[in-house]
């Protein structure tokens, strides 16, 4: 039987990575996917939750995973470091074609479980998260919000934070009704997420 201290102390293996449709692996193993805008820290809440600081590259600067890259524990279960929507410093054409490599995943994958959404705590949902949300409700794909970088806000502010947008929510189909408050840097929350994906 799995335990989730065996499960995320295992190695985190890189699998593939995918610049369009056509090069995204078959895999029928359970996915776990983590979306989110440029720089609201996909790459290293991944790192944090499988606890190795360079299974997925982190950068400082939006916009620099370009491809969708997928990784395994130990070939029971997927996590999937999608590329940031919205703004990065590319060409307008470039960002549309990451954000259709986005969405046509997340809308086309049998085997995907939940997506986490990634929230930046200092700017809460902003428009652009709205709509790839919209997309999913009008979908039936389950995600939930988790909110990163909480470390960078005053403590007694991650409470209300974390009520207003399971209020916020409510309405949404597929929204998963919990919120999950994480900062990678200080390792607050990681246990949660990784609940979380042992739970599926």
């Amino acid at each position: 039987m799995t335990t989730l201290k065996g499960l995320f102390s295992s190695p985190c293996k890189f699998i593939a990575g995918a610049a369009s449709i056509d090069q995204i692996p078959r895999n029928f193993i359970k996915e776990i996917a983590f979306a989110g805008r440029s720089n609201v820290g996909k790459s290293s809440l991944i790192n944090a939750v499988v606890g190795q600081k360079n299974c997925a590259h982190v950068s400082k600067l939006p916009g620099r995973t370009r491809q969708i890259n997928f990784f395994t524990l130990m070939d029971k279960i997927s996590l999937v470091d999608l590329p940031g929507y919205g703004y990065a410093s590319v060409s307008k054409k470039t960002r549309k074609l990451w954000d259709d490599l986005i969405l046509n995943y997340l809308i086309g994958r049998p085997n995907l479980r939940r997506i986490f959404l990634l929230i930046d705590s200092r700017r809460g949902i902003k428009k652009i998260d709205e709509e790839i949300m919209d997309v999913l409700d009008n979908s039936a794909v389950t995600y939930q919000i988790v909110l990163t970088k909480i470390d960078k806000i005053k403590d007694k502010d991650v409470p209300t934070l974390k009520t207003q947008i399971e209020s916020q929510i409510t309405t949404r189909t597929a929204a998963y009704p919990s919120v999950i408050s994480t900062s990678s840097e200080k390792f607050l929350g990681i246990q949660d997420v990784q609940s979380e994906i042992m739970s599926l």
